[in-house]
């Protein structure tokens, strides 16, 4: 059975993630320490609020080393993969360092925070198999990554303007949208990032 921490720092939805991951025949840990994370074959990162309450709660968990020295397969949830990067725009504060570049506020929105439903324009990607171009995903924040490098860019949105929707570096791969609350094609991307985390289990 393929084994998926999920990191609880306070701020995720955690319940929707484990469940999306049982369903589709995990054996879920919720980790609150580093200990948590041995003998897994895939991590979670999610999070919703502010980039910097989480790093916070990261740091007092002692789980900043653990994440930057995984390299196995990890998938980011909206402030997860804020954290992603180098800095962030929202509190001007250091994230988690794994891909160059920084989280900035969205520019010519009509409203913030970006609350609903939108449409993904996405690249080919292992995360994005069985799921049409053009499915839409449910949104909800403020902020968005910048990476330095455009190639680490999946998926694109536009919400006023065009932002990052989703991003890969490796077996590093994040998503701006929550997968939990975004029907079959959310649920999909969890089945997608699983089907990654056997064949690196298998792999190893």
């Amino acid at each position: 059975m393929t084994r998926i921490a999920v990191i609880d720092h306070g701020a995720g939805n955690l319940v929707s993630i484990a469940q999306g991951l049982q369903d589709r025949g995990a054996r879920v840990v919720i980790a609150v320490a580093p200990a948590d994370l041995a003998g897994m074959d895939g991590i979670v990162l999610p999070g919703v609020g502010a980039t910097g309450a989480a790093m916070d709660r990261i740091r007092a968990a002692g789980l900043v080393e653990p994440l930057t020295e995984w390299h196995g397969p990890l998938l980011g949830i909206c402030v997860g993969l804020q954290l992603f990067f180098t800095t962030s725009e929202e509190d001007g504060g250091q994230t988690l360092g794994l891909i160059p570049g920084t989280v900035r506020r969205l520019v010519s929105a009509p409203r913030l925070p970006h609350i609903g439903w939108n449409d993904l324009r996405m690249r080919a990607d292992p995360l994005f198999v069985g799921i049409p171009d053009g499915s839409t995903f449910y949104f909800v924040h403020s902020f968005a990554p910048v990476p330095e490098d455009s190639a680490a860019v999946i998926a694109t949105c536009s919400y006023g303007s065009e932002f990052v929707a989703a991003v890969r570096s490796a077996n590093r791969v994040g998503v701006q949208f929550h997968p939990e609350r975004s029907g079959p094609a959310g649920l999909r991307i969890l089945g997608n990032f699983m089907q990654e985390c056997r064949e690196s289990a298998d792999a190893a």
